[in-house]
């Protein structure tokens, strides 16, 4: 598939290079990255047809910055590939518009016949997880209703926060004020009923929506 463009994200630099010399034979790497907000500031200015993202990466984790640019440019192909095997991880990839997910050890030639499904319009899990992974996603859907979703605004608070980012620190990286991080905190400690900062950072590295 010669002249598919391909963005690979990974906070790892070894990883980024094996995977762009398995995939520069038959598609086109456009961009590489190591975290998710420079990711999203870049991936639509190189108008790629899949993005390969791992999902714990710094600043902004994958989940995020999926989400952000299924938004900025709905026809892009989201493959997942990480070494997080939670099923329920992988559910609510796909339920934020994935439309791959593989594990970091699956077979190299997995990725490939991946790619080459997502681009016919297809999608791709790996076979390691896929029977979890639709009963997972069933019962992500009926559990929708009643489970307390932070917005993707708060995710990126929660992650900046939990990495150990000041509320000032992680106002610049959002380009946003102090007090409006301020407001994303503390409406997120009253919705999940925590009390104390340090709560805050236990959820956000307990909880699956947000990879720190």
């Amino acid at each position: 598939m010669l002249g598919t463009r391909v963005i690979l994200a990974d906070d790892h630099i070894l990883m980024l290079d094996a995977l762009r010399n398995l995939l520069e034979p038959e598609f086109e790497v456009v961009g590489t990255f190591a975290d998710g907000r420079a990711l999203v500031e870049a991936a639509p200015q190189l108008k790629p047809d899949v993005i390969v993202l791992d999902i714990g990466m710094p600043l902004m984790n994958g989940l995020s910055a999926g989400q952000r640019l299924k938004r900025l440019m709905p026809a892009a192909k989201l493959i997942y590939l990480t070494m997080n095997q939670d099923q329920d991880m992988a559910a609510e990839a796909f339920r934020l518009g994935a439309n791959g997910y593989l594990l970091k050890h699956s077979a190299a030639s997995e990725l490939v016949a991946a790619i080459r499904q997502v681009v016919r319009g297809g999608s791709y899990v790996t076979p390691l997880m896929t029977e979890g992974v639709v009963g997972s996603l069933t019962n992500h859907f009926k559990k929708l209703k009643s489970t307390n979703y932070l917005t993707l605004r708060q995710k990126e608070v929660l992650q900046l926060l939990a990495e150990g980012r000041s509320m000032k620190e992680a106002a610049f990286i959002l380009n946003v004020s102090p007090r409006t991080v301020a407001f994303h905190k503390y409406t997120m400690m009253d919705h999940l009923h925590i009390k104390t900062s340090a709560e805050l950072v236990q959820y956000a590295m307990t909880s699956q929506l947000v990879a720190v």
